[in-house]
């Protein structure tokens, strides 16, 4: 997933990681400085839920903006490509 919260940000005005940090207070989620460097500079490891809603809340997106699908990151399944031919029955695997 792709982290996209400083395009966000900007797209409503707001450049700075300061600023955002004030407007999360607004909405209730005090942020320290350094998670918030974390959050404007980087892909955060992890995220509560409930800030999560709150960061959406106030920068009036929705998750999707915020979290963008990287395909090219998803590993292909080996079987996914496979026909149905082509894949072992199951007599092949157990040797029936």
């Amino acid at each position: 997933m792709k982290w996209n919260l400083r395009l966000v940000a900007a797209h409503r005005g707001i450049w700075k990681a300061g600023e955002l940090q004030n407007r999360l207070a607004e909405y209730g989620l005090a942020v320290s400085a350094g998670k918030m460097s974390g959050l404007w500079s980087g892909t955060p490891v992890s995220l509560k839920l409930s800030d999560l809603d709150i960061i959406c809340a106030a920068l009036d997106c929705e998750i999707g903006e915020l979290l963008v699908p990287e395909t090219a990151a998803v590993p292909v399944n080996e079987l996914a490509g496979r026909t149905a031919a082509a894949a072992p029955r199951d007599d092949q695997r157990t040797g029936m």
